[in-house]
């Protein structure tokens, strides 16, 4: 579930080419684990030797280093102080799609993995990986290719032909929607999500009514009913 999150999301997103090796400037890792964050750092240094690598503890902080700086790869953990499950990859690719992202999680489960795909992960790694298996992840995801670990490599194979579900319509939503959204889904009215995004309450019953078609639905108990598929993780609470 994301938390409460007032940053303003810009929904302008430009066209870098984040293709170009002299535009890679930034390696972003994104967890709220010391510990881990330091060994994959360690981990990845040696790959990334023309690149600054910067460490964040949570979403907010991240979306910050994002928006002022061009990154080449994030790694992402679906679990910190501000952000739970899929709302905050959902988030970064939608303002950031040309962004790669790697998800780090503590989560094995195959849904987990099938859904942060096709949220848009470049790949996933499990926390429990060994050093070495970080780094093969890492050069699969740097030759363009997606790293989905073996041991769930058949499901991810079986979602790709059964055609868009849940996450991947979610994935569709622009920022400002995926924050109506996830407010909708907090229990808010749409006076209450209009205070909280400093907009007025036309501007959102708009996003609501776009929200709807790309999503399918025709009420807000029915997209409540998605939104549960964004708390991937809460098996893990």
């Amino acid at each position: 579930m994301l938390k409460r999150f007032d940053k303003n999301w810009n929904q302008n997103v430009d066209s870098r080419n984040y293709g170009s090796k002299h535009q890679m400037t930034n390696i972003i890792i994104a967890d709220d684990h010391p510990l881990f964050r330091h060994a994959l750092r360690t981990t990845v240094e040696p790959l990334f030797a023309d690149h600054k690598i910067v460490e964040y503890e949570t979403l907010a902080e991240t979306h910050d280093a994002l928006d002022a700086r061009e990154t080449s790869l994030l790694f992402l953990d679906l679990r910190m102080a501000d952000s739970q499950g899929l709302s905050g990859l959902l988030l970064i690719k939608s303002t950031y799609p040309q962004t790669p992202v790697v998800v780090v999680s503590a989560s094995e489960e195959a849904n987990t993995v099938r859904a942060a795909i096709q949220a848009g992960a470049a790949g996933y790694i499990f926390k429990s990986f060994s050093l070495e298996q970080i780094k093969q992840a890492v050069e699969t995801v740097l030759r363009g290719e997606t790293f989905v670990p073996s041991s769930v490599s058949s499901a991810i194979t079986e979602v790709e032909q059964t055609g868009l579900d849940n996450i991947s319509r979610i994935a569709t939503l622009t920022p400002a929607q995926l924050k109506v959204f996830r407010y909708m889904y907090d229990g808010m009215m749409n006076k209450q999500i209009a205070y909280e995004m400093s907009i007025s309450e036309a501007t959102v019953k708009a996003h609501v009514t776009t929200m709807f078609r790309k999503l399918g639905v025709r009420t807000r108990t029915q997209a409540v009913v998605m939104g549960a598929d964004l708390d991937v993780e809460k098996q893990l609470s």
